[in-house]
């Protein structure tokens, strides 16, 4: 299985976060990845959320020929953007997204998400993604996940175009998606997450 068959949430093309994003929003995603790894230890998403994170972007963006979204911590990405550059009536509504999810699967499964095989949290995502496509019609079903440019905007609206959007700017600024993934050159030698790529005119 291909990495975009999973969900339709890529159908804009992978580079979006690496080459796309605002100044702005760049300079947030690299201030938030330079936080990643090294021992990182959350400050919002509690454990079994936490699971959960790392459980549905790693469904997203699953682990193929490339290390998928759990090798490339954006769980963490995600916390650290929950506890610096979330308000608090965008952490909420994210987090409540969470517990939706939860009680969904405890619905239709009778199991937490955590709990639940992949097959079911596959096919409550699909569920999730496939509602979300039909309350924005055509638009969105042929554009893909649009990313609001607009810093203000990026945790507002429906919690799954919301932890799309954020999954995919993690992925694709990490050291991971920028290098593995998208295969761009990083001159000179350093990872610098998400500086904008500019193709060589020469």
């Amino acid at each position: 299985m291909q990495r975009r068959d999973l969900l339709r949430l890529l159908a804009t093309g992978a580079g979006v976060a690496a080459s796309g994003l605002s100044p702005s929003l760049l300079s947030v995603a690299r201030a938030a990845q330079a936080q990643v790894g090294s021992g990182y230890k959350l400050r919002t998403l509690n454990p079994q959320q936490n699971a959960m994170v790392v459980t549905m972007t790693d469904l997203i963006i699953p682990e193929t020929d490339t290390p998928g979204a759990k090798g490339a911590l954006v769980n963490e990405f995600i916390d650290v953007i929950l506890t610096d550059w979330a308000h608090d009536d965008e952490r909420k509504p994210f987090l409540d997204g969470l517990a939706g999810v939860d009680k969904q699967s405890t619905d239709l499964f009778g199991k937490a998400f955590n709990d639940a095989s992949v097959e079911q949290q596959t096919t409550l995502l699909r569920a999730m993604d496939d509602k979300a496509i039909s309350a924005h019609g055509a638009a969105h079903a042929h554009h893909g996940n649009t990313i609001p440019a607009d810093r203000d905007k990026q945790l507002q609206g429906n919690f799954w175009d919301v932890f799309k959007g954020i999954t995919i700017h993690g992925y694709y600024t990490s050291e991971i998606g920028f290098t593995k993934e998208e295969h761009l050159e990083i001159i000179p030698g350093a990872y610098h997450g998400c500086v904008p790529y500019v193709p060589n005119k020469a």
